[in-house]
């Protein structure tokens, strides 16, 4: 994985709000180093989405603004994150 997904991943995994932490780092973890640099600067622009504006949009509680919408979002929103065993 290359310095900029990697970069990204640290900070999808530590973004301070541990539910929303276990939903972005899990989905970097799984998609992270097969996306397009289109999606990788798509995800790159989320991360800087305010955690509980992120955490609403991926519970479904509040409507993703048009200006959001994207294919990778999508994605996102459709991720079923499980826990590890262990």
């Amino acid at each position: 994985m290359d310095e900029r997904r990697r970069k990204l991943q640290f900070r999808a995994w530590r973004r301070g709000f541990r539910e929303l932490d276990l939903i972005i780092g899990s989905f970097a973890d799984k998609h992270l180093e097969s996306m397009t640099e289109a999606e990788v600067d798509e995800f790159e622009q989320l991360l800087k989405v305010q955690d509980w504006e992120m955490f609403s949009w991926l519970t479904g509680t509040a409507a993703i603004p048009p200006h959001r919408k994207g294919p990778l979002l999508q994605r996102l929103c459709d991720y079923e994150y499980t826990a590890q065993p262990g």
